[in-house]
């Protein structure tokens, strides 16, 4: 591999992994960049969408292009790639180093094991919650039924890989389950319940990057971002929905 391949090859091993981690396109765009001049290359020309990462050296027969085939919410990588980008910057690691841990960071399994990911689902739906509702007798059903909601997501889109589908069965489960609890009088309120319940698989973060790259003059990848949180959102929307109907 030549120099000129590798320091490519090492950008958009950094732009995808911060792609399909949840980063916003500016930042992305910015950190390749960085890498390249840091790197020596006087001028570099970078393409970034949600679903493909391009680049080129401009005056050089170089240019590589990587597809970005999944997408998740990992934040933790995303800072890890703009820190082993400073120590690049910085000289504290070579453009081979940094190749090589790119790649081991891409190949690294979710920074959060499940027990944690499950509490942090609870401690978003029993809080938010009683921000939303002012009212705290609905908070351990709401508790326990965000969580597992949590849980049935995790475990459908671990082995189906259709999110969408993952989150309409986990709206589906909230809804049943809010009502169970609901009947057999362990809640007051099932729309309090719900409500709480669904706000650890509400598309926050992609929605919020959506407005910042539309913000940014990204009209490709916004765009892109906004209808697919909106398809989230209306999966769980549907599955709430039919619970409501049938009940």
């Amino acid at each position: 591999m030549t120099t000129d391949e590798l320091i490519i090859a090492t950008c958009l091993k950094a732009g995808k992994i911060m792609v399909e981690n949840g980063s916003e396109i500016s930042r992305v765009d910015d950190t390749m960049t960085r890498i390249a001049q840091n790197a020596g290359v006087v001028q570099a020309n970078t393409y970034v969408t949600i679903t493909g990462v391009m680049m080129s050296i401009q005056g050089r027969n170089a240019t590589q292009i990587a597809s970005v085939t999944k997408r998740t919410i990992d934040l933790e990588k995303v800072a890890q790639v703009n820190q082993l980008s400073r120590e690049f910057a910085a000289q504290q690691i070579d453009l081979p180093t940094l190749h090589t841990r790119l790649g081991q960071l891409d190949q690294a399994s979710r920074s959060f094991p499940l027990w944690l990911q499950l509490v942090g689902a609870a401690l978003v739906s029993g809080p938010l919650m009683i921000m939303f509702r002012q009212e705290t007798i609905n908070t351990w059903p709401t508790v326990v039924i965000g969580t597992l909601g949590y849980l049935v997501f995790y475990l459908l889109n671990r082995y189906l890989k259709i999110k969408f589908l993952s989150e309409l069965v986990a709206a589906l489960f909230i809804g049943f389950a809010a009502e169970w609890a609901y009947q057999v009088g362990w809640g007051t309120n099932i729309n309090d319940i719900i409500i709480g319940a669904l706000m650890p698989l509400v598309p926050g973060v992609p929605l919020t990057n959506a407005v910042r790259d539309i913000l940014a003059g990204n009209f490709v990848s916004g765009p892109a971002r906004a209808v697919e949180a909106l398809i989230s959102a209306a999966a769980l929307g549907f599955g709430i929905a039919v619970v409501i109907t049938l009940f």
